[in-house]
């Protein structure tokens, strides 16, 4: 895991005052960085264009000019005079080489975004935006400095936003490069180094990045066992049988021993999955809501609600009249998509906000809830996830829109439930049953577009 941070100013403030490092050290290493970078996967491209602002991000464009100019064939293109001190001094400092200024932007092997940094906090002006434009609609490789331009601050993405296939980014990752927006506009994301080693360098976050080998999945080890050693999940089934087969199924391929559908019908189903109209006596684990509809009274869920097993909750039941009295249970996980978030945050009385609102703020009310409710789970579904409990934040940035498919959700509950059934904590199911379900979609090998939810339930006998 690694850490995330609103910002990284006070990060660099502490190299200042505690390390006796200057602004001009800090910057001088991330722009060898960029270097680095560039000479060690581009060594066959031989133009290079770097637009500068007249602040420090542009400041790190023209140091970045400077070390590759002998080696590349640099065309510096700056869309203001320099006007922060370091934009001043390493102005003089290309001029010293005579490194080429051009006037107009032009098409290159390599382009790199330095025009506005992190921190940016209002709308593009007409001239930034009509260049930004221009530089999304070159073949280069697009590379932004620290982040791409018109990427503001809180996430939120400027309609003219450059688009990077690369995104250096300086000394620490920042909340902004994982709003959901962003991902059309950071590309791949490699932390720089500041001349400090990155431990030093930052401090605790309570937002943490997860890489695909924090996943942890139910390998069995233990030889002297039988199927009740692996748990027994209960899915509640509804109105739509389709989505709670495709959850108890995804649980049953994932390592839970026994599945067993809750319904009050007589039901056709796949012969591995068991049916029952009452709960069974050796169940560890429930899922209730994907697919629900109408099908049970109260009094009815009540009867396989009443008891302390862990939860999963999605879809309908968040609209239903019990989701506040659920939401008081200990060893729950929610795994709501946008707009059944914002139903969550209404009846927690938390805020009461668009779909749109929500994601612009989606770490913010992720927060909110997660402080509410502290002892629940959250997976806020979206382009990245946000797992929330209590203080703590982790996201997973490996998500790909071959899941926008529906049946999706329902797999992810069925492997997250699996794996409560299965004792994991929730936590630890919410963060390895969301990381598999992502790794699910990129071991994908067919169309984009073509995937159904049996493909991921397919693939998991590969992760």
């Amino acid at each position: 895991m690694q850490n995330i941070f609103d910002e990284v100013g006070s990060l660099d403030q502490r190299c200042y005052d505690e390390l006796l490092l200057c602004e001009d050290i800090l910057m001088e290493h991330a722009a060898d960085g960029m270097a680095d970078f560039i000479t060690q996967n581009f060594p066959t491209c031989k133009d290079v264009l770097i637009c500068c602002g007249s602040g420090n991000n542009g400041a790190d464009g023209m140091a970045l000019a400077r070390l590759l100019h002998k080696d590349f064939h640099v065309k510096l293109f700056l869309q203001r005079p320099p006007s922060s001190p370091m934009a001043k001094l390493q102005y003089e400092r290309i001029q010293r080489l005579h490194v080429s200024i051009i006037d107009q932007i032009c098409e290159a092997d390599i382009i790199v975004d330095a025009l506005f940094g992190t921190g940016l906090s209002r709308a593009l002006d007409e001239k930034t935006s009509l260049h930004v434009s221009t530089l999304n609609a070159f073949n280069g490789v697009k590379i932004a400095c620290d982040i791409p331009t018109g990427l503001y601050e809180n996430g939120i993405c400027d309609e003219q936003s450059f688009r990077a296939d690369f995104t250096l980014t300086m000394g620490a990752l920042k909340k902004s490069l994982f709003s959901d927006c962003a991902k059309d506009r950071v590309g791949v994301i490699k932390v720089l180094n500041l001349g400090v080693a990155r431990e030093v360098y930052e401090k605790p976050s309570n937002v943490k990045l997860l890489d695909l080998q924090d996943m942890n999945l139910p390998r069995r080890e233990i030889q002297n066992s039988h199927k009740g050693s692996f748990g027994h999940l209960g899915v509640i089934s509804g109105e739509k049988l389709g989505a709670s087969v495709l959850c108890a199924s995804a649980a049953f391929r994932f390592g839970v021993a026994l599945v067993t559908l809750l319904s009050n019908e007589n039901l056709t189903i796949p012969t591995e999955l068991m049916l029952s109209h009452q709960l069974p006596k050796n169940t560890t684990a429930l899922a209730l809501g994907m697919g629900l509809g109408v099908e049970f009274s109260q009094s009815e869920l009540d009867s396989f609600l009443n008891n302390t097993l862990p939860l999963l909750l999605d879809a309908d039941i968040f609209y239903h009249p019990l989701i506040n009295t659920l939401l008081v249970r200990e060893n729950i996980i929610l795994t709501p998509h946008p707009k059944e978030f914002t139903q969550l945050l209404h009846v927690s009385d938390i805020a009461h906000i668009s779909v749109d609102e929500l994601q612009k703020n989606r770490f913010k009310y992720a927060e909110l809830f997660a402080k509410k409710h502290p002892n629940s789970v959250l997976i806020l579904k979206g382009a990245n996830v946000l797992i929330a409990q209590n203080n703590q934040i982790f996201v997973n940035p490996h998500g790909t829109n071959v899941l926008a498919k529906g049946g999706s959700g329902d797999v992810l509950a069925g492997l997250v439930a699996s794996l409560l059934a299965q004792g994991y904590a929730p936590l630890d199911a919410a963060i390895s049953g969301s990381l598999a379900h992502t790794k699910l979609a990129l071991n994908y090998e067919g169309a984009n577009f073509s995937l159904s939810p049996n493909d991921l339930i397919n693939g998991i006998k590969t992760l």
